[in-house]
C-alpha cells in the first residue's frame, strides 16, 4: 500500500472515529423531550399518580396541546399500509419499502433519488447536520425564538451559536442572520417557525443562500411546511444550492409516534451526515409515509381542519384582550401573558390542560399547540380561569418528579 493512500485511509478512520464520538456526545433531541422537560417545572395535577403509571405521566382525560402534536394521527390509508407490512417485520425491508418510498418523494417533487435521504423524523438530520457542518471555528446561527435543537447539537461540536432577534413582522431576519457572523458554518431557518407559527417568505430565503459566508449552508427545516402557505425551497436542492431540507411525517401527517422524515440535498451534502449514524428505516414508517403521500385529499383536509381551529382560537383570544404574537399560519402559536409564563404554565397544568414551553428571550409567553375543536374549548376555559386569578404557585418536584417545595408565587 502506498503512503498516500495509507494516509488517506488513516484520515477516514480519523474522521469517522471524530463523528461516532460526537454523534454519541449529546443525545438526540426532538419535540417531545422538550416538551416533556418544560412540564417538570410545574406540578402535576393531585391525584395523577396512578398505580403502573409513570409519575410525569398526564392523567386521563388531559388536554394534550404542548409537543405541537396532531390530534388527527395518521391516516386511514397510513394504519391500512402498517397492517399489511406488519406480519413482514421479522425481514430487513423484504420488498424494499423505503426505496419505494424515496422514489414516490422524488417523483412529487422533481428530485433526483440520491438526494433524499430517509431517516425515523427529522430530528436525526437535524443533529447530524449540525455536527457535519459547525466546529470550534464554524459557527451555527439561529433565529430567536426558534427551534432549540440545533443549538444543543452545536454544543456538541463546541460550536459559537449566534441567535438573531426576529424580523418585526416576526418573521426570520436573514439579512441580519447572513451578516451576523462571516464564519458560519450552519444558518438555521425554521419555516414555518417553531414556536411562533410565523413564516419567511421564500424570497427571502432566497436572499439568504445568494448571499450567505462563503462554506456555510443552509438548514431549513420545512416540518410545518403543509400547514401553510409558505412557499418551500425544494426546487433549490433540485437547483443544486448549498442547503439541506429537512421534511417530517411527524405534523400534518400525524405520525410522530411512528417517525419518518428526511434530509434533501445534493448527496456530497448528505454523504457528511452518513459517518454519524443511520440505522435502517422501520417498515412500517416507510409504508405508512409513502400511503401518506398517495393520498391526495389528506394535506388539504387536515390542513384546513387545524386552521379552521386555529382561526377560531386565535379569534376567541383577540376578542377577549389577550395579546397573540405575529400572524400564525401553522399548529402552534404564542400568547405574550404580560407575566410569568411558567407559572402560567404550572397553572393550566392544574386545571389538566398542558400548554408548550417558554423561551427564554420571551420568558412571559407561552407557546400553544393546536387541538380538536373540544381541546380548545377546554383550553378557553383554563386559560381564562388562569389569566382571571390573583396569583398562581409555581411548585418544585424531586427527581422522582414528588412535590417538593413550594417555589414563588407570581401575581397574575
Amino acid at each position: 500500500m502506498d503512503t498516500q493512500k495509507s494516509d488517506r485511509l488513516a484520515m477516514g478512520r480519523r474522521s469517522f472515529l471524530r463523528a461516532a464520538a460526537l454523534a454519541a456526545a449529546t443525545p438526540i433531541l426532538t419535540e417531545a423531550h422538550l416538551a416533556q422537560a418544560a412540564q417538570t417545572t410545574a406540578a402535576p395535577p393531585s391525584g395523577m399518580a396512578l398505580h403502573g403509571q409513570s409519575p410525569n405521566a398526564p392523567p386521563p382525560g388531559a388536554v394534550l396541546i404542548n409537543a405541537n402534536e396532531n390530534p388527527l394521527g395518521p391516516s386511514k390509508a397510513a394504519c391500512d399500509a402498517i397492517v399489511r407490512v406488519a406480519p413482514l417485520g421479522g425481514r430487513y425491508d423484504l420488498n424494499g419499502e423505503t426505496a419505494m418510498l424515496v422514489s414516490t418523494f422524488a417523483a412529487q417533487h422533481g428530485l433526483k433519488e440520491d438526494h433524499i435521504a430517509v431517516y425515523a423524523g427529522s430530528s436525526e438530520p437535524l443533529h447530524y447536520t449540525v455536527l457535519a457542518f459547525t466546529s470550534p471555528t464554524r459557527s451555527f446561527v439561529t433565529a430567536d425564538p426558534s427551534y432549540e435543537a440545533g443549538m444543543r447539537a452545536a454544543m456538541t461540536s463546541q460550536a459559537k451559536v449566534v441567535k438573531v432577534p426576529l424580523a418585526a413582522d416576526y418573521g426570520h431576519d436573514v439579512k441580519a442572520m447572513v451578516a451576523a457572523d462571516p464564519q458560519a458554518g450552519v444558518i438555521y431557518i425554521c419555516n414555518p417557525n417553531n414556536p411562533t407559527g410565523t413564516t419567511t417568505a421564500k424570497q427571502d430565503i432566497v436572499w439568504a443562500l445568494d448571499n450567505k459566508p462563503a462554506g456555510a449552508i443552509l438548514l431549513v427545516d420545512e416540518a410545518y411546511i403543509h400547514l401553510s402557505d409558505a412557499g418551500d425551497v425544494l426546487d433549490m436542492v433540485a437547483a443544486g444550492k448549498d442547503l439541506i431540507v429537512l421534511r417530517t411525517f411527524s405534523k400534518i401527517y400525524g405520525m410522530a409516534g411512528i417517525r419518518c422524515g428526511f434530509a434533501v440535498g445534493r448527496p456530497d451534502l448528505l454523504a457528511k451526515l452518513t459517518p454519524f449514524g443511520q440505522n435502517a428505516m422501520p417498515i412500517t414508517g416507510s409504508a405508512a409515509a409513502r400511503a401518506s403521500l398517495e393520498d391526495p385529499a389528506l394535506v388539504p383536509t387536515r390542513k384546513k381542519i387545524i386552521g379552521d381551529t386555529r382561526r377560531d382560537t386565535l379569534a376567541w383570544l383577540k376578542a377577549n384582550n389577550y395579546k397573540v404574537i405575529g400572524d400564525p399560519q401553522t399548529n402552534c402559536f404564542m400568547i405574550d401573558t404580560g407575566r410569568d409564563g411558567k407559572a402560567v404554565i404550572a397553572a393550566m397544568k392544574a386545571q389538566n390542560v398542558y400548554i408548550g414551553r417558554t423561551w427564554p428571550i420571551w420568558p412571559n409567553a407561552v407557546r400553544v399547540s393546536v387541538g380538536t375543536p373540544q381541546e380548545m374549548a377546554a383550553f378557553k376555559t383554563a386559560f381564562k380561569t388562569v389569566m382571571d386569578s390573583k396569583a398562581v404557585a409555581l411548585e418544585t418536584h424531586d427527581a422522582g418528579g414528588h412535590r417538593a417545595d413550594l417555589g414563588y408565587y407570581a401575581t397574575l
